[in-house]
């Protein structure tokens, strides 16, 4: 059985983020999948992942998971992971079943179109506006904008915490890049 780039990016599918409930896939992570000849009749696979931040802690796991799991394919001798800074990654990227299952587990994420921009020319893309105020950030368990955010520092470098005045519960709410 020959072992192809779409048996490669189906088993990434599989490949949950450590850190948010979505696989590699549907967060958008997985810029480039490559398939060269290798020794003995084998497959080279190299892997092109986009990290949502620089430093992010999740980085070993991603990578020792996509290796493991593209490893035991078919013919596939040997596999290389790597991680791009350019093009950065952005909230965009995000596939509309992954901003569903996101919002599932109470994770907001930025409208598309946010990601990607300079901060320095759109100050709100940081998560504050030029006043100060938290641009309006839809609950995702009661979709009222009634919100605010609570801190700009979440449970990881990528999501800040938001609270719903509405149905009082706080969600988190992946940053803008």
């Amino acid at each position: 059985m020959r072992t192809t780039e779409r048996d490669i990016r189906s088993v990434l599918a599989l490949v949950r983020d450590p850190e948010m409930p979505i696989s590699i896939v549907d967060l958008g992570l997985v810029e480039r999948v490559t398939l060269e000849p290798d020794r003995d009749s084998g497959r080279h696979a190299t892997i092109d992942l986009l990290p949502t931040f620089v430093g992010c802690p999740a980085l070993d796991m991603i990578r020792a998971e996509v290796s493991d799991r593209v490893g035991d394919l078919p013919e596939i001798t040997r596999v290389t992971v790597n991680f791009l800074h350019r093009p950065g990654w952005s909230p965009d990227r995000i596939t509309p079943a992954g901003r569903a299952e996101l919002k599932a587990h109470g994770v907001t994420v930025p409208e598309a179109g946010c990601g990607g921009t300079s901060t320095a020319a759109q100050p709100e893309l940081v998560g504050l506006t030029v006043a100060g105020q938290a641009p309006p950030v839809p609950c995702p368990y009661c979709d009222s904008d009634e919100t605010e955010c609570e801190s700009r520092f979440g449970p990881t470098r990528c999501r800040m915490i938001f609270y719903c005045r509405a149905c009082r519960n706080s969600f988190e709410h992946l940053k803008p890049i």
